[in-house]
């Protein structure tokens, strides 16, 4: 999901003791089991929306988190090291995204952050976390800037953060990805482009008609929503008017499921397509005439058919999680993963021991993580970004999204 932009410790040496800075130093190199047999405790934030229109994503954000915590622990995955799990609702909102990073900042033993959902929260959480050398995961946001500079799209490529990484594909990748389908194997050549003016859902829908037109498409109609309003009549009447065979739409699911509802009941017989922030069931309950034919794209594979997820899904499903993983569960353990996977390292480096100067250690070591995650191979790139390209088609059947496509994308 998309909506995004992105922190360092100093080490002060005094008659022999480390102590921290604010930025998260800690007093002593720490690790290994204690005298009195208990462990040191390390704490991987959460920030996702917990309430609110697009809680049904958080809460399977902070659950897996939680899980891969416990997983860690129950295994003794990092001898001497036990893992706990803070979780911020940011409410998708930026301004509470950035005071969440600043109180997870202040936490000392926190060593990393997976986080958040949205790509505009995480533009105003990067600087943050940046000036604290305090890695960040995303399993969700795809806007390319996050990673790549504001420039990306000139070709000029400048990681603005070191201390950010994402478990998800891009948009880069998504709306292109998207845009073949739509035109090539849905054989549609009139689009109509909507966005809700956000960060995720404008960029997306450039790139998306970007690659449309290039593929020889034509994109027949544009206008805009406004996200958490709910009558969308005039952009519907403009589609039906266009001629389009089909709507994209940049966006999340509660905008995404009304403006469905609102062009059908136009008469236009179209599908509206949009990306992984409209891949859930809330989008099609919200709409009142049937979404059957209606597409959307998502990141990997569909994590039920991965043979690599099977254990997250039974360990999930026995946890007795009241809410359900959804579309971000399975990138969220591995983003939950890395963090512990780049703890193993530091540690293992320092003689079993924490070190003072953990998190910035762990901004390293992630940039090496490479393992067998739920969601298949993870690694990133030398800017941050998931080097698993791999995407999903999904159509609206039955009333439920079946998947009708997997691919690893290509450019």
């Amino acid at each position: 999901m998309r909506h995004r932009s992105l922190l360092v410790l100093t080490t002060v040496i005094t008659t022999g003791a480390l102590t921290l800075t604010a930025c998260g130093s800690r007093d002593e190199a720490k690790g290994g089991d204690k005298a009195d047999g208990s462990k040191t405790v390390v704490v991987i934030g959460v920030d996702a929306p917990l309430t609110g229109s697009l809680s049904a994503l958080g809460q399977g954000i902070k659950n897996s988190v939680d899980l891969a915590a416990k997983t860690a622990n129950k295994n003794n995955e990092v001898p001497g090291i036990e893992f706990k799990v803070e979780a911020l609702d940011d409410q998708a909102v930026p301004a509470s995204g950035q005071a969440n990073a600043t109180k997870l900042v202040g936490n000392k033993d926190v060593i990393g952050v997976v986080g958040p959902l949205n790509s505009g929260v995480a533009q105003s959480m990067q600087g943050v976390f940046g000036s604290a050398n305090l890695a960040q995961v995303s399993p969700a946001n795809t806007n390319p800037s996050l990673s790549q500079g504001d420039n990306w799209g000139k070709g000029e490529f400048k990681r603005p953060f070191k201390t950010y990484f994402r478990t998800a594909a891009t948009d880069v990748v998504q709306g292109k990805f998207a845009a073949q389908y739509l035109f090539k194997d849905a054989g549609k050549k009139k689009v109509f482009v909507v966005d809700d003016k956000q960060t995720y859902g404008a960029g997306l829908a450039a790139i998306f008609s970007d690659e449309f037109k290039k593929l020889g498409g034509e994109v027949v109609g544009t206008d805009h929503v406004t996200v958490k309003e709910t009558d969308f009549s005039s952009t519907a009447d403009k589609v039906k008017s266009s001629g389009a065979d089909s709507v994209y739409f940049g966006g999340q699911y509660p905008e995404g499921g009304l403006l469905a509802d609102q062009v059908k009941k136009t008469g236009a017989n179209i599908p509206l397509m949009g990306g992984d922030g409209i891949q859930d069931p809330a989008f099609i309950t919200a709409s009142g005439e049937a979404n059957e034919g209606d597409l959307s794209t998502s990141i990997g594979y569909p994590v039920e058919k991965l043979p690599t997820a099977k254990t997250f899904i039974a360990d999930y499903q026995a946890a007795g999680y009241k809410d359900p993983y959804a579309a971000y569960g399975g990138y969220s353990y591995d983003a939950g993963w890395s963090v512990v996977q780049a703890v193993k390292a530091v540690v293992a480096a320092n003689n079993g021991k924490l070190p003072s100067d953990a998190r910035a250690k762990v901004v390293e070591a992630l940039g090496k993580v490479s393992f067998e995650g739920v969601t298949g191979k993870v690694a990133f790139d030398e800017y941050g970004d998931t080097t698993n390209k791999q995407l999903t088609v999904y159509k609206v059947e039955g009333g439920k999204w079946v998947d009708v496509k997997s691919d690893t994308f290509n450019q």
